[in-house]
Protein backbone atom coordinates (compact mmCIF):
# COMPACT_ATOMS: atom_id res chain seq x y z
CA UNK A 1 0.00 0.00 0.00
CA UNK A 2 1.47 3.44 -0.64
CA UNK A 3 2.60 4.82 1.92
CA UNK A 4 0.94 8.71 2.46
CA UNK A 5 -1.88 7.31 0.08
CA UNK A 6 -5.56 7.70 1.02
CA UNK A 7 -5.42 3.63 1.47
CA UNK A 8 -2.82 4.20 4.24
CA UNK A 9 -4.30 6.82 5.75
CA UNK A 10 -8.17 5.19 5.93
CA UNK A 11 -6.14 1.85 7.09
CA UNK A 12 -4.64 3.86 10.17
CA UNK A 13 -7.82 6.15 10.96
CA UNK A 14 -9.50 2.26 11.10
CA UNK A 15 -7.06 1.20 13.70
CA UNK A 16 -6.95 4.76 15.71
CA UNK A 17 -10.97 4.58 15.74
CA UNK A 18 -11.55 0.86 16.78
CA UNK A 19 -8.98 1.78 19.74
CA UNK A 20 -10.67 5.01 20.78
CA UNK A 21 -13.98 3.25 20.66
CA UNK A 22 -12.81 0.30 22.84
CA UNK A 23 -11.48 2.75 25.43
CA UNK A 24 -14.88 4.48 25.27
CA UNK A 25 -17.07 1.41 25.31
CA UNK A 26 -15.01 0.57 28.86
CA UNK A 27 -17.10 3.67 30.20
CA UNK A 28 -20.70 3.24 29.23
CA UNK A 29 -22.86 4.98 31.27
CA UNK A 30 -20.45 8.12 30.48
CA UNK A 31 -21.18 7.73 26.80
CA UNK A 32 -24.84 6.69 27.75
CA UNK A 33 -25.60 9.78 29.93
CA UNK A 34 -23.38 12.26 27.35
CA UNK A 35 -25.24 11.22 24.28
CA UNK A 36 -28.99 11.19 26.05
CA UNK A 37 -28.19 14.99 27.22
CA UNK A 38 -27.06 15.72 23.85
CA UNK A 39 -30.57 14.43 22.37
CA UNK A 40 -32.25 16.77 25.30
CA UNK A 41 -30.49 19.82 24.29
CA UNK A 42 -31.52 19.75 20.78
CA UNK A 43 -35.26 18.62 21.67
CA UNK A 44 -35.16 21.79 23.95
CA UNK A 45 -33.93 23.93 20.55
CA UNK A 46 -37.00 22.12 18.62
CA UNK A 47 -39.63 22.87 21.49
CA UNK A 48 -37.95 26.32 21.39
CA UNK A 49 -38.71 27.11 17.63
CA UNK A 50 -42.42 25.14 18.76
CA UNK A 51 -43.17 27.78 21.63
CA UNK A 52 -41.72 30.89 19.20
CA UNK A 53 -44.14 29.63 16.20
CA UNK A 54 -47.01 29.68 18.42
CA UNK A 55 -46.90 33.13 18.72
CA UNK A 56 -45.65 34.42 15.26
CA UNK A 57 -47.13 32.70 11.87
CA UNK A 58 -43.55 32.81 10.05
CA UNK A 59 -40.71 35.13 10.76
CA UNK A 60 -39.18 37.34 7.56
CA UNK A 61 -41.05 35.20 5.30
CA UNK A 62 -40.03 32.22 6.94
CA UNK A 63 -42.75 29.60 8.32
CA UNK A 64 -41.95 26.76 10.81
CA UNK A 65 -41.38 23.93 8.68
CA UNK A 66 -38.81 25.92 7.12
CA UNK A 67 -37.23 27.15 9.82
CA UNK A 68 -37.13 23.65 11.31
CA UNK A 69 -35.40 22.28 7.98
CA UNK A 70 -32.21 24.65 8.66
CA UNK A 71 -32.31 23.56 12.55
CA UNK A 72 -32.09 19.89 10.81
CA UNK A 73 -30.07 20.43 8.53
CA UNK A 74 -26.96 22.42 10.64
CA UNK A 75 -27.61 19.18 13.22
CA UNK A 76 -26.76 16.93 10.39
CA UNK A 77 -23.51 19.22 8.87
CA UNK A 78 -22.32 19.55 12.35
CA UNK A 79 -22.47 15.93 13.49
CA UNK A 80 -18.84 15.53 11.17
CA UNK A 81 -17.17 18.29 13.14
CA UNK A 82 -18.90 16.86 16.97
CA UNK A 83 -17.47 13.46 15.71
CA UNK A 84 -14.16 13.99 13.65
CA UNK A 85 -12.67 17.36 15.00
CA UNK A 86 -13.66 17.23 18.73
CA UNK A 87 -10.05 16.83 19.95
CA UNK A 88 -9.75 20.57 19.14
CA UNK A 89 -11.27 21.37 22.53
CA UNK A 90 -7.83 20.29 23.88
CA UNK A 91 -5.32 21.53 21.91
CA UNK A 92 -4.02 24.09 24.15
CA UNK A 93 -3.95 22.06 26.64
CA UNK A 94 -1.69 19.90 24.90
CA UNK A 95 0.41 23.03 24.11
CA UNK A 96 0.62 24.20 27.30
CA UNK A 97 1.79 20.82 28.59
CA UNK A 98 4.27 20.20 26.42
CA UNK A 99 2.77 17.01 25.39
CA UNK A 100 1.65 17.79 21.93
CA UNK A 101 5.72 17.40 21.06
CA UNK A 102 4.64 13.46 20.91
CA UNK A 103 2.37 14.15 18.06
CA UNK A 104 5.08 15.85 15.74
CA UNK A 105 7.54 12.60 15.39
CA UNK A 106 5.20 10.48 13.88
CA UNK A 107 5.89 9.28 9.95
CA UNK A 108 2.25 10.58 8.80
CA UNK A 109 0.28 14.02 8.52
CA UNK A 110 0.44 15.89 11.89
CA UNK A 111 -2.85 17.46 11.75
CA UNK A 112 -4.36 13.84 10.35
CA UNK A 113 -2.60 11.81 13.48
CA UNK A 114 -4.07 14.31 16.09
CA UNK A 115 -7.66 14.52 14.79
CA UNK A 116 -8.18 10.95 14.29
CA UNK A 117 -6.92 10.34 17.87
CA UNK A 118 -10.52 11.48 19.24
CA UNK A 119 -13.90 9.97 17.57
CA UNK A 120 -16.45 11.60 19.56
CA UNK A 121 -19.14 8.85 19.18
CA UNK A 122 -22.30 10.70 20.69
CA UNK A 123 -22.28 13.38 18.36
CA UNK A 124 -24.35 10.19 16.37
CA UNK A 125 -26.83 10.89 18.87
CA UNK A 126 -27.35 14.66 17.13
CA UNK A 127 -26.92 13.03 13.71
CA UNK A 128 -30.23 11.01 14.55
CA UNK A 129 -31.96 13.78 15.73
CA UNK A 130 -31.12 15.91 13.01
CA UNK A 131 -31.99 13.74 10.31
CA UNK A 132 -35.41 12.69 12.21
CA UNK A 133 -35.94 16.69 11.93
CA UNK A 134 -34.77 16.90 8.69
CA UNK A 135 -37.09 14.69 7.74
CA UNK A 136 -40.02 15.31 8.80
CA UNK A 137 -39.75 19.08 8.22
CA UNK A 138 -38.91 18.10 4.60
CA UNK A 139 -42.00 15.53 4.57
CA UNK A 140 -44.28 18.74 5.97
CA UNK A 141 -43.15 21.56 3.27
CA UNK A 142 -43.89 19.01 0.61
CA UNK A 143 -40.34 18.87 -1.21
CA UNK A 144 -40.01 16.34 -4.04
CA UNK A 145 -36.75 13.40 -3.60
CA UNK A 146 -34.88 12.64 -6.60
CA UNK A 147 -31.25 11.43 -7.24
CA UNK A 148 -30.50 15.09 -8.21
CA UNK A 149 -31.73 16.07 -4.74
CA UNK A 150 -30.09 13.32 -3.02
CA UNK A 151 -26.66 13.94 -4.57
CA UNK A 152 -27.38 18.36 -3.91
CA UNK A 153 -28.12 17.33 -0.16
CA UNK A 154 -25.13 15.70 0.07
CA UNK A 155 -22.61 18.02 -1.20
CA UNK A 156 -24.14 20.47 -0.05
CA UNK A 157 -24.21 18.95 3.92
CA UNK A 158 -20.36 18.18 3.26
CA UNK A 159 -20.02 21.78 2.45
CA UNK A 160 -21.68 22.78 5.94
CA UNK A 161 -19.61 20.53 7.68
CA UNK A 162 -16.58 21.76 6.27
CA UNK A 163 -17.22 25.27 6.85
CA UNK A 164 -17.74 24.78 10.59
CA UNK A 165 -15.10 22.36 11.00
CA UNK A 166 -12.62 25.38 8.93
CA UNK A 167 -14.18 27.90 11.64
CA UNK A 168 -12.98 25.56 14.69
CA UNK A 169 -10.25 24.44 13.30
CA UNK A 170 -8.72 28.38 12.99
CA UNK A 171 -10.38 29.25 16.45
CA UNK A 172 -8.48 25.83 18.19
CA UNK A 173 -5.10 26.88 16.18
CA UNK A 174 -4.73 30.16 17.68
CA UNK A 175 -3.71 28.56 21.11
CA UNK A 176 0.13 28.24 19.10
CA UNK A 177 -0.02 31.91 19.63
CA UNK A 178 -2.40 33.70 22.25
CA UNK A 179 -2.49 31.66 25.51
CA UNK A 180 -6.03 32.56 26.07
CA UNK A 181 -7.39 30.40 23.07
CA UNK A 182 -9.96 28.95 24.30
CA UNK A 183 -12.11 32.07 24.57
CA UNK A 184 -12.10 32.22 21.14
CA UNK A 185 -12.78 28.19 20.49
CA UNK A 186 -15.92 28.69 22.41
CA UNK A 187 -16.70 31.94 21.15
CA UNK A 188 -16.92 30.52 17.47
CA UNK A 189 -18.30 27.27 19.00
CA UNK A 190 -21.49 29.55 20.59
CA UNK A 191 -21.73 31.89 17.20
CA UNK A 192 -22.81 28.17 15.48
CA UNK A 193 -26.14 28.61 17.02
CA UNK A 194 -27.41 31.24 14.30
CA UNK A 195 -26.43 29.14 11.92
CA UNK A 196 -29.97 27.41 12.40
CA UNK A 197 -31.71 30.80 11.53
CA UNK A 198 -32.07 32.66 7.60
CA UNK A 199 -29.81 35.50 7.60
CA UNK A 200 -32.46 37.56 6.17
CA UNK A 201 -33.54 37.85 9.79
CA UNK A 202 -30.29 39.64 10.92
CA UNK A 203 -29.34 43.32 10.18
CA UNK A 204 -27.17 44.50 7.18
CA UNK A 205 -23.90 44.76 9.50
CA UNK A 206 -24.54 41.11 10.74
CA UNK A 207 -25.78 39.67 7.83
CA UNK A 208 -22.10 41.07 6.37
CA UNK A 209 -19.96 39.76 9.69
CA UNK A 210 -21.86 36.13 8.81
CA UNK A 211 -21.10 35.90 5.38
CA UNK A 212 -17.82 37.19 5.41
CA UNK A 213 -16.24 37.16 8.38
CA UNK A 214 -17.37 34.81 10.91
CA UNK A 215 -19.06 32.57 8.09
CA UNK A 216 -22.12 30.79 9.62
CA UNK A 217 -24.19 31.26 7.19
CA UNK A 218 -22.81 29.16 4.96
CA UNK A 219 -23.40 26.31 7.59
CA UNK A 220 -27.19 26.48 6.81
CA UNK A 221 -28.83 29.22 5.05
CA UNK A 222 -26.70 29.04 1.59
CA UNK A 223 -26.45 25.60 1.20
CA UNK A 224 -30.27 24.79 2.17
CA UNK A 225 -31.36 27.18 -0.22
CA UNK A 226 -30.42 25.10 -3.05
CA UNK A 227 -33.45 22.28 -1.94
CA UNK A 228 -35.48 24.70 0.32
CA UNK A 229 -36.25 27.53 -2.16
CA UNK A 230 -34.81 25.67 -5.39
CA UNK A 231 -36.33 29.03 -7.24
CA UNK A 232 -34.28 31.55 -5.52
CA UNK A 233 -31.09 30.45 -5.08
CA UNK A 234 -28.30 33.05 -4.78
CA UNK A 235 -24.93 33.28 -6.65
CA UNK A 236 -23.52 32.23 -3.22
CA UNK A 237 -24.98 29.51 -2.58
CA UNK A 238 -23.86 28.24 -5.78
CA UNK A 239 -20.32 28.76 -4.85
CA UNK A 240 -20.41 27.66 -1.09
CA UNK A 241 -18.99 24.45 -2.01
CA UNK A 242 -15.35 26.40 -3.37
CA UNK A 243 -15.66 28.86 -0.38
CA UNK A 244 -15.70 25.71 1.85
CA UNK A 245 -12.98 23.72 0.68
CA UNK A 246 -11.25 27.44 0.17
CA UNK A 247 -11.48 28.39 3.72
CA UNK A 248 -11.36 24.69 5.28
CA UNK A 249 -7.80 24.77 3.05
CA UNK A 250 -6.80 28.21 4.58
CA UNK A 251 -7.45 26.87 8.45
CA UNK A 252 -5.57 23.93 7.65
CA UNK A 253 -3.14 26.00 6.72
CA UNK A 254 -2.98 28.21 9.74
CA UNK A 255 -3.26 25.06 12.36
CA UNK A 256 -0.08 23.22 10.75
CA UNK A 257 1.61 26.50 10.55
CA UNK A 258 0.99 26.73 14.11
CA UNK A 259 2.24 23.18 14.63
CA UNK A 260 5.40 23.57 12.61
CA UNK A 261 6.72 26.64 14.96
CA UNK A 262 5.69 24.49 18.19
CA UNK A 263 8.86 23.72 20.13
CA UNK A 264 7.63 22.44 23.12
CA UNK A 265 5.97 23.87 26.81
CA UNK A 266 6.01 27.88 26.83
CA UNK A 267 5.78 27.92 22.70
Amino acid sequence: MKRNGLGFYLRIYGKILAQDLKSKMSYRADFIISTIGMIFTNISGFVSFWILFRSFPSINGWGYYEMLFLYGFSLVALTPVQCLFDNNWSLRQYVYSGDFIKYCFRPINLFFYYQSEVFDIKGLGQLAFGLGTLIYSWTKIGLGFTPLILLKMTVFLITASLVMAAMQNAAAATCFWIQNSFYILDLVTRFKDYAKYPITIFSPVFRFIFTFFLPIAFIAYYPSLVVLRPDEVPLLSWLSPLIAVVFFWLSYKLWMRGAMKYNGTGS
